[in-house]
């Protein structure tokens, strides 16, 4: 080795040798690329952008009067935008803000966020601004946004589960610029987001941490804050907006409007499905069926003798309609994907069951909630507006692109998971054998045979199929998919899916309980009594359950203010839930 030449050099020399040798071309500047191209152009191009909200004498705190001029100087057409849409908290102001700009200046923007929940959100396309759309879920927006899908005024990108969105804010759907929302601001700069953390911090980190653009919308400016939830240096600007952010009170369900037929089928899932395989780690979805179910815990589920056997460890919001169970001994842990507007009070004084700071505040985390859905959790059930024979259900229905939120997450069979429980085992066993090699999630639909309108769920072919078509998809809609469910229950009784060894048998399980929908009407008679008899179909009576038993009577809670009573007057409920 020549000992007069820099080491670095002597392995460039020996390595452009060696390759020439073998038939490679190296150009002389390929050992030291960073002289043929900037490894930091991100950094650059974010610098231009905040160099032109100060030439514009936009500081770190911006007046409410300048925010669409902030906006028109740090974002550029073409951007990838994240706006803060929950399903529970949104950057409201900044949505409409961001509205309200010029669309010769911000054109061919391309949204990537969890919820469409707004009329602004949906504004940015109708004025220009916006073309391209990623999400999870649009809730009160899915009929607005069918028609302009039809009118092919968006271009949707893909309809995902939270997870998988948040998972592509890491790889290639990375904002440039994130609109988010939080309680309170200090001095420096640092936010506090409140119970309704969310998926802030996983927006934020994703758009900090790649060269991205951050501003907030606070409540208020505060000296000092009960504790930080995102640090002042991943925050550019952040603006006190006119009026507290917008938090809808999704999960909050009125008992008065529990039916008994729900209460029926709330009994036949207690005692057929959640005392049968022993369900202690779970999520209940959004609805009145799962809302009945909460309610019966502290009374049948008791008189079972299911306390301590059943439902103690919870992925969910902190629902009032499970405040009985809470205050019955039911429930030990809850953790969750955001709060609940009126709740605050209550979860503040039972630290105990829910994840809180040393405020009080309970911190929510959507993107792990989710993880401790899809991994953790025993069992998922919840709803949906269509179902095929083959099991597979979507709420994307023709006129109406509602998305699924979580619910492909939590209704989906992780093959990664590698811990057992008795649960998860008993549903195993039951699919591949004594033998099998791994458990089972049990994802679980639970439905009336009809929906408003008389609209049969139980379908020949789901809408999916006509929605593929009209948003030019590579797949159609589907929420869940059918090898993923493992029961179905209806008014008409339980389909135990697992037990199926045959597309035809699970069909005519589907059918068995579809009741009086055509897919019902044409089953085989003899094919459902057959199994029936094998246990495979449950009605009623089969599992030992009177009818005339499911009376609203056995609802622990009748009403929104008798939830408010078992609080112990904590549980404050919004204006629109009160009738008293």
């Amino acid at each position: 080795m020549d000992v007069s030449r820099p080491a670095g050099a002597w392995c460039q020399e020996r390595l452009r040798r060696s390759h020439s040798t073998s038939g490679w071309d190296i150009p002389d500047n390929a050992m030291n690329s960073s002289e043929a191209r900037s490894w930091d152009s991100l950094r650059e191009n974010r610098s231009r952008r905040l160099e032109r909200a100060a030439s514009a004498g936009i500081g770190r705190e911006v007046p409410c009067d300048r925010i669409i001029e902030l906006l028109e100087a740090v974002m550029q057409p073409g951007d990838r935008v994240c706006i803060e849409g929950n399903n529970q908290k949104q950057a409201d102001f900044l949505a409409e803000s961001l509205a309200a700009c010029d669309p010769a200046r911000l054109h061919d923007l391309s949204l990537v966020q969890s919820v469409l929940a707004l009329p602004s959100h949906l504004d940015l396309f109708e004025r220009g601004l916006a073309s391209r759309l990623d999400f999870s879920f649009s809730g009160p927006q899915g009929a607005r946004l069918a028609r302009l899908v039809n009118e092919k005024r968006i271009r949707i990108g893909a309809i995902h589960t939270y997870l998988e969105l948040y998972g592509r804010y890491f790889l290639d759907l990375t904002p440039n610029v994130a609109l988010i929302a939080a309680q309170a601001v200090d001095a420096r700069g640092n936010l506090y987001l409140g119970p309704n953390a969310e998926e802030t911090p996983t927006i934020v980190e994703a758009t900090a941490f790649k060269a991205g653009v951050v501003i907030a919308q606070v409540n208020e400016r505060r000296e000092t804050l009960p504790r930080v939830d995102v640090p002042a240096d991943w925050v550019d600007f952040t603006v006190r907006a006119p009026r507290p952010n917008f938090i809808e009170p999704l999960f909050t369900r009125d008992p008065a409007q529990i039916t008994e037929v729900q209460v029926l089928m709330a009994m036949m899932a207690i005692k057929g499905i959640y005392a049968e395989y022993g369900v202690t780690r779970l999520n209940h979805g959004i609805g009145f069926d799962t809302a009945a179910i909460e309610l019966l815990l502290p009374t049948y589920a008791a008189e079972l003798g299911l306390k301590g056997r059943i439902c103690t460890h919870w992925a969910l919001n902190p629902h009032p309609t499970l405040i009985p169970a809470i205050e019955s001994g039911f429930v030990h842990s809850i953790h969750s994907f955001g709060s609940e507007v009126g709740m605050e009070a209550y979860v503040a004084a039972r630290p105990d069951v829910f994840f809180t700071g040393p405020d009080g505040s309970m911190r929510s985390n959507r993107a792990f909630c989710q993880t401790a859905g899809l991994y953790a959790c025993d069992m998922f059930i919840g709803s949906t507006l269509q179902m095929d024979l083959a099991g597979n259900s979507s709420t994307a229905t023709l006129g109406r692109i509602t998305g699924f939120g979580g619910a492909p997450n939590m209704g989906s069979d992780p093959h990664g998971r590698r811990h057992a429980s008795p649960a998860w085992l008993k549903a195993g066993r039951e699919a591949g054998g004594a033998n099998a090699t791994r458990g089972r999630k049990l994802v679980v639909q639970m439905v009336e045979t009809f929906r408003e309108h008389m609209a049969p769920v139980f379908v020949e072919e789901l809408d999916a199929w006509k929605l593929q078509k009209a948003m030019g998809a590579e797949l159609p809609p589907i929420m869940i998919h059918g090898d993923d469910v493992s029961h179905v229950v209806t008014e008409e009784g339980i389909a135990n899916l697992l037990l199926c060894r045959t597309p035809e048998e699970r069909e005519q399980a589907i059918r068995g309980v579809a009741g009086y929908t055509p897919a019902g009407m044409a089953r085989d008679k003899a094919a459902v009594e057959n199994l029936r008899d094998r246990g495979v179909i449950r009605r009623v009576e089969d599992l030992g359950i009177d009818p005339r038993d499911a009376t609203r009577d056995l609802l622990a809670a009748r009403s929104v203010k008798d939830l408010v009573r078992w609080s112990g007057g904590l549980y404050s409920p919004p204006s629109r839930f009160r009738n008293w």
